[in-house]
């Protein structure tokens, strides 16, 4: 305030005692245009910011990293803290070894029921996710892998053509695009056009988050489920790590505080996340170790929907119909929702609204009831959310790699 006052501040001389009155709407007037003024410098402090860490990024991953042994933690070896269902496994089976050599993901990012579904992966890398959910959404439905990297989309349309012919499909359902997940527009992807959008472990490599799930939540249909996988901190990482091209290309220096999430998504429109998997990363390089210090990291997984605007403000009875592929018996829908074949559970409003508005309305019948939510009302409590608490309680082992550095 000592800048804004001393810059706007109007000697008695000039003012005078006729016109006072105009003083306050100057001072608001140059008030506006000096925040106008900030607002611009940091917009473009991002986007250079952005730039610098989209080439090193674009280095790291496009030539210094030639398979997923090369990077310095386990990250992209973490062990699922549950099982994939067996149509995912039976894609992935299918999807060709040099696809897979060059994976650098750190979870799963397989929901369920994808069946004729339109999915977007931000981030596709080698392509691996994207051909198993080329398996998955079928030949009519459609998947499109967008990633940054010129050495990534040449060697991932490299491949596209195996898959094809591998699936038995009459014509290609999956294509990949070079650009970018803070413009997806740039890439032809248009507003409420997909059902379904995942990512694995690229996030964290982003600076500019927020526009990251902006964009995502703008390209979704209503109903549609954002799915994905990312590295997150137990603290907020310093400002030191994000001058380290390898702490960036390895995830840590993006990687965001795991309190921060909540409010970064529910700011931008989508529901609460809903935690699905989480697993401790493990940095094996002692040279990272002495950087990062105390700082922990883990991967999460965590599915979010893009909710009508006017949601359910009441509890629900849902009963699951065992419907959805590869859950005959139960659905498990995430790390605190788990719905047996037939047997009647209460819900809170968001969740009713989750499954009423989502690709899984017609897997549940729903009955509202009387019952207001008291969460919708009162401050929520996330610990449940924490990937680094799921993984302690899951104990979910980590698969050893041979990585450099060790």
């Amino acid at each position: 305030m000592r800048y804004i006052s001393r810059a706007f501040a109007f000697p008695a001389a000039q003012t005078g005692r006729q016109n006072y009155s105009y003083i306050p709407f100057a001072f608001m007037n140059h008030a506006a245009t000096f925040l106008r003024i900030l607002a611009v410098r940091r917009t473009v402090q991002i986007f250079n910011m952005c730039s610098a860490v989209h080439e090193n990024v674009k280095n790291y991953y496009g030539s210094r990293l030639e398979t997923s042994d090369d990077l310095q933690t386990n990250a992209a070896c973490v062990m699922p803290s549950r099982p994939l269902p067996k149509s995912a496994c039976e894609a992935l089976k299918q999807v060709h070894p040099d696809v897979c050599k060059r994976y650098f993901g750190c979870g799963l990012v397989i929901p369920e029921k994808l069946e004729g579904c339109t999915v977007l992966d931000l981030g596709s890398g080698s392509g691996r996710d994207c051909f198993v959910l080329s398996k998955l959404v079928g030949e009519r439905g459609q998947v499109i892998g967008l990633d940054m990297t010129d050495e990534m989309i040449v060697a991932s349309q490299k491949y596209a053509q195996y898959h094809q012919e591998k699936f038995e499909y009459s014509k290609p359902n999956t294509v990949f695009v070079k650009g970018y997940m803070e413009k997806l527009s740039d890439a032809g992807i248009q507003n409420s056009s997909l059902d379904v959008v995942v990512s694995n472990c690229v996030i964290c490599l982003c600076p500019d988050k927020r526009t990251v799930i902006s964009e995502a939540y703008r390209v979704l249909k209503e109903g549609g489920e954002l799915y994905y996988s990312d590295m997150y901190a137990s603290e907020v990482v310093p400002d030191s790590f994000k001058e380290d091209p390898v702490l960036w290309g390895e995830g840590m220096a993006g990687a965001l505080y795991w309190q921060d999430l909540i409010s970064l998504i529910k700011d931008t429109g989508f529901s609460t996340p809903h935690l699905v998997a989480g697993s401790h990363i493990v940095v094996h390089n002692p040279e990272l170790q002495r950087k990062t210090g105390d700082v922990k990291y883990a991967s999460g997984t965590y599915r979010i929907f893009k909710l009508p605007q006017n949601s359910i403000e009441t509890r629900a009875l849902v009963t699951y119909k065992g419907t959805v592929p590869d859950c005959a018996e139960r659905f498990e829908f995430d790390a605190s929702h788990s719905f047996k074949t037939n047997v009647p559970v209460e819900v809170g409003a968001e969740m009713a609204a989750v499954l009423q508005n989502s690709r899984f309305s017609t897997d549940f019948s729903i009955t509202m009831l009387d019952t207001p939510d008291p969460n919708q009302s009162s401050t929520p409590k996330y610990c449940h959310l924490s990937p680094f608490l799921l993984a302690d309680k899951l104990g979910s082992s980590v698969k050893q790699c041979s990585k450099t550095g060790l």
